[in-house]
Parts: structure tokens; C-alpha cells; sequence
């Protein structure tokens, strides 16, 4: 059991806030906003990218203004501290954090000491530690990293263990930036474990998702914490009630905003119905807008190869981190390829000019170690890439700036004559307000899309994507999906990676799909969606949306039409 760390008086409320604001030095900022939690109260917290959403979530930890200089007026209380009067240390007695990138969380070398270092800073006893440190990550389902080094984890395993550092003192408040933001459905579930945990111990949950439909699962709304704040536009509080009440009453004004929205609040903006696919009326419209599709097919139409050179990934072995330098010529190239490093072995396929394709496999199965071995950023264990080399959108986009000022990211390395490329794409990708803003102060949305808008900017033959919907409101994300397709019509080839099946199915030709340390597929969204045991292997789960495309036995292109239909309604409505 945690040491108790709670304050003196036990205050009404375990966040309290009245009239507080956030401005930082960008005009940007928070509020005013009045608000109360009570003790043990689960709460969702939605909003556009750039609303606001980290920014009350480092008021509540202190980092504003003990770490991140801002003007602050008001007041806002944690547990009865005031966060502007206690600094992050003290703070972080009674409250853990799951920050938007995890991977700036994350300072020890090992899992094992990862973990245990909020109980060494809290003092527990030094015989509970090693028990403690297990049972979260055992928690959050990843028990077998403790011995690993954290330099070799994935992104979606950084997620896992930063989250398993965040609850394994028990904290009285735990406040959560889009945990699942680059997990598998194994690693959502997860997450689900451990707020049941830190429930088991009244914890406070205050909790900022996008991928509402995947956290949710198969009860909906009703799997959603119960009450939900809307931070909108300008940072002011939109909505504050039960869940149920505030996504279906404001589904349309939501998804204009460009929010997602589990599948029945999505629904019922789109066709003005009710009850989701249960209710036949809305099933029957949803069916409806995928009369008009398109036949489509891989590769797309009209390709040929004289379009463009392709791909030619063969043989290749994968190790993470990338393959040591050849000291001596007796060190092969499948000894590299073997030692403790190698993750994936004997990768073939071909990324032909034009197409859109999709890497998908577990967290950890070695999506972003491939992608870096084939911008070359990472030097194989063996095998060969043949063709120009691609650009790369990086999975944290704060690894890929090297400019002071977003304007100056977005015309790094062009020229005069791309100056109207450039306007498009910042507009495209609601940038505009930002031109001037440093990119390592944007909010994690908005970073995501420069990182996406910057490289788009470039004349590539091929370009590698990881996660490229990491962090992004829906709009957003459709946007830069479409940008993808935008860019592979113009004669280049698309690889990502991704989690999200919906948008895999929506957007690309092929998939490649990686595991057991190879590739097990190379075939298309919907074939994937018919073979269960792929999926496992992939690691990968129907949507409720996606489920019904199957049962209902629509062809591919219909089911891909419904989905893009969906999304130009988002669309629609956003405009």
C-alpha cells in the first residue's frame, strides 16, 4: 500500500477552479474556466487540436506556470493545493500525469527503474518497490519489458510503461493526454485495466482521448467515462454534463468543430437519427451513401509504370536502433541480423509509384524501425532497398523541426516558386493563425500537422508516414489522409503506419501487415477484415462500423464508400 500523501484537510472537491486563465506568449491559451471534480468522478475531456486540452492539463499538474512560463489569473486548486502556490514536485504527491508524447516522460535507461522512480521520489519502502513496479506494468500488459532498455520500446510501448509510471503510486488524481493515441487494441484495453485499477483505489480520472469509438468499445457512449468537458475553440468550456447528454445533443456542433465522436453521436449528426446501427431507419440511410462509389482497385486506375521508378524492399532484415557498423569482415550480415536487436527478418514487397499502402502490426512488431531502415536513418542487418530514397513523416514530429518559427519549417529547403504550394498546405492544414509561433510550443495536434504539411511540401517519389493521425482532431486527420491520397495521385508512393482500421480501410489500396518478426501479408483493407486470425496476428480489431460493413455483405468499394461518405459529411459540416 502507497504511503499516505494526502493533504491535512480533505477538500470537497479534488480540482477546483474559479475564473482561472492561461495566456501564454502566443495569445494562445485557457479559459476563463470555472470548474469543479469531485472525488473519485471520471471525466472526458474533447475539444479541437489547439483548444486548450494540454494546456488544462498542465494547470492541473503545475507545469503551468512552474515549468511552462505563461500568464496565469485566478485560481486552481488540486487536492486543495493551489497549483500556483505548490510547485510540480509537491503536486505530484497526489497526482500523476500521462502526458501527450510519452516519450518526453520517459528519462531512465531501463523500464525496470522507469517504473520504480515516482516511488523513490515518494519514499516508499524500499521492499515494496519491486512488487509495486511489476504489478503495473503486469497492469497495463506489458510485464515482459521490465528488463528491457528504454531506448529499444516502441512508441506505443513507451505509452504502455509511461503509463504504468503514472499509476503505480496510486494516485489520488490521474490525469491522461490521449493515451491510446499510438496503441493497439490490446494496448487500449490496457489502458481500460488500469483506470479500473486506479478506480479500485477512488482515484480521480481526468482523461483527454480522441479514439473514442476504440476506448469505448462495444458498450459505446456507455463505456465512456460519465460526464464530458467540450474545450472549445478560444479555450473557453463549451460543455460540461453527462456524457450521453452532452455528445448526442451536440453531435452536429461537435463534429463541425472537427471532434471525434463515438459511432452513435457520429451517426446521429450525420443523418439527424437516433440509436445508431441498431435503429434500421439509420442503418438504412448509412447504407444508402455508398450507392454512388466509385469502382476501385489495386493498383489504382490509370497507373502505369511509367509513372515513376518503384520500391524494392528484399530480403531486408530490420534491427532496432539500426545494425552496428561492419568492424571487422567476418561479421556477417545475418549475425547482425540475429543478435538481440534484429525485430523483423526476410521483409519483400514493393511500394509502386501511386499506391497508398498501409504497414499495420502490433505494438513493438517493428513498424517504425522499418519505415526509418528505409529513409535510410537506420542501416540494416541485410537484405536491400532499391530505388530513390523517401522522405519520412516522422511518429514524433518534434524530432523532424529545425526551425525557429513554423512559417520558416514550412519553406525550409524550398524555393521562391514553391511559395504557393506552401500557402496552400498551411491553410489546408489550419496553420495560418500559427505562422510566427515556435513549433516546439505547439500543442501536439498542431504539431502533428505541421510535421505532415511541412513534408508534403517536398517533390518526393516516395514518402514514408508513421502514424501519421497520431494526435489529430477528426477533421484534421481526414485532411491529412486525404492529403496522402493527394499526393500518391500525383505519381507517389504512400507507405504508413497506423492503429486505426477505419482509416486503413477508408484510404489505402494494400496492406502490409508485420509479425512474429516477419511479414505475414501483403493483401487488401477488406480481405484483412474478413480473415479473424490476420487480424489477431496483426493484432488489430473490427470497429462496430466495420463489423456491420462485413455482415451486411456490401462489396469493398460500397463499404469503402460508406466510410469516405462519412467522412465527407465531417467534412460538410466542418465547413
Amino acid at each position: 500500500m502507497r504511503p499516505d500523501t494526502a493533504p491535512s484537510e480533505s477538500p470537497e472537491f479534488d480540482i477546483e477552479a474559479h475564473g482561472f486563465e492561461v495566456i501564454h506568449s502566443s495569445g494562445d491559451g485557457l479559459g476563463p474556466v470555472d470548474l469543479r471534480v469531485e472525488p473519485g468522478e471520471h471525466v472526458l475531456v474533447i475539444g479541437p487540436s489547439g483548444s486548450g486540452k494540454s494546456t488544462l492539463l498542465q494547470a492541473l499538474s503545475g507545469v503551468i506556470p512552474h515549468a511552462v512560463p505563461a500568464q496565469v489569473s485566478g485560481t486552481m486548486r488540486v487536492c486543495g493545493m493551489d497549483t500556483q502556490e505548490h510547485d510540480v514536485p509537491t503536486i505530484s504527491r497526489t497526482l500523476s500525469v500521462v502526458a501527450q508524447n510519452p516519450a518526453s516522460s520517459v528519462c531512465l535507461p531501463d523500464v525496470a527503474d522507469e517504473v520504480a522512480f515516482p516511488l523513490e521520489n515518494h519514499a516508499w519502502p524500499p521492499p515494496s518497490i519491486g512488487p509495486a513496479v511489476a504489478n503495473a506494468l503486469d497492469t497495463v500488459g506489458v510485464s515482459t519489458l521490465i528488463d528491457r532498455r528504454s531506448a529499444t520500446l516502441s512508441g506505443g510501448e513507451t505509452q504502455r510503461v509511461a503509463l504504468a509510471a503514472a499509476i503505480v503510486t496510486q494516485p489520488r488524481v490521474l490525469v491522461l493526454d490521449e493515451p491510446t493515441s499510438m496503441l493497439d487494441p490490446e494496448g487500449i484495453a490496457s489502458v481500460r485495466r488500469a483506470i479500473d485499477a486506479a478506480s479500485a483505489h477512488a482515484s480521480t480520472v481526468v482523461l483527454v482521448e480522441h479514439r473514442l469509438d476504440e476506448y469505448a468499445g462495444a458498450r459505446g457512449i456507455a463505456g465512456l467515462p460519465g460526464r464530458t468537458i467540450v474545450v472549445g475553440r478560444g479555450g473557453i468550456i463549451a460543455h460540461d454534463g453527462s456524457t450521453q447528454q452532452v455528445l448526442l445533443d451536440n453531435a452536429v456542433e461537435l463534429q463541425a468543430a472537427g471532434c471525434w465522436l463515438p459511432l452513435e453521436a457520429e451517426l446521429a449528426a450525420t443523418t439527424g437519427l437516433s440509436g445508431g446501427l441498431a435503429n434500421p431507419a439509420v442503418a438504412e440511410a448509412v447504407a444508402t451513401l455508398g450507392e454512388g462509389a466509385a469502382p476501385r482497385t489495386s493498383p489504382p486506375p490509370g497507373l502505369s509504370e511509367a509513372r515513376g521508378p518503384s520500391l524494392q524492399v528484399e530480403s531486408l532484415d530490420v534491427v532496432a536502433g539500426g545494425a552496428p557498423r561492419r568492424k571487422r569482415r567476418k561479421r556477417t550480415a545475418a549475425a547482425a541480423s540475429t543478435g538481440p536487436g534484429a525485430v523483423l527478418r526476410g521483409v519483400s514487397f514493393e511500394l509502386r509509384a501511386g499506391e497508398v499502402v498501409a504497414l499495420l502490426g502490433r505494438n513493438g512488431c517493428g513498424k517504425s524501425s522499418l519505415l526509418r531502415t528505409m529513409a535510410g536513418l537506420a542501416r540494416p542487418g541485410g537484405g536491400t532497398i532499391n530505388g530513390p530514397r523517401p522522405g519520412l513523416i516522422f511518429q514524433n514530429p518534434e524530432h523532424q523541426f529545425a526551425q525557429s518559427t513554423l512559417r520558416r519549417e514550412m519553406e525550409h529547403g524550398l524555393g521562391p516558386g514553391d511559395a504557393e504550394r506552401v500557402a496552400e498546405l498551411v491553410e489546408r492544414f489550419d496553420l495560418a493563425s500559427s505562422l510566427d509561433h515556435n513549433p516546439f510550443r505547439l500543442s501536439g495536434g498542431q504539431q502533428r500537422r505541421l510535421s505532415i504539411a511541412a513534408m508534403l511540401a517536398h517533390d518526393r517519389p516516395f514518402l514514408l508516414a508513421d502514424e501519421p493521425g497520431y494526435g489529430l482532431d477528426r477533421r484534421a486527420s481526414i485532411t491529412s489522409m486525404r492529403e496522402l491520397e493527394h499526393t500518391a495521385a500525383s505519381g507517389c508512393g504512400v507507405l504508413f503506419s497506423s492503429h486505426e482500421l477505419r482509416a486503413v480501410c477508408a484510404h489505402a489500396h494494400r496492406v502490409l501487415v508485420l509479425g512474429d518478426g516477419e511479414l505475414l501479408a501483403d493483401t487488401t483493407p477488406f480481405e484483412l477484415l474478413r480473415d479473424p486470425e490476420l487480424l489477431e496476428a496483426a493484432g488489430l480489431e473490427r470497429t462496430p462500423l466495420l463489423a456491420w460493413l462485413l455482415d451486411e455483405g456490401f462489396s469493398d468499394d460500397r463499404s469503402r464508400g460508406i466510410l469516405r461518405e462519412l467522412d465527407d459529411a465531417g467534412l460538410r459540416v466542418a465547413a
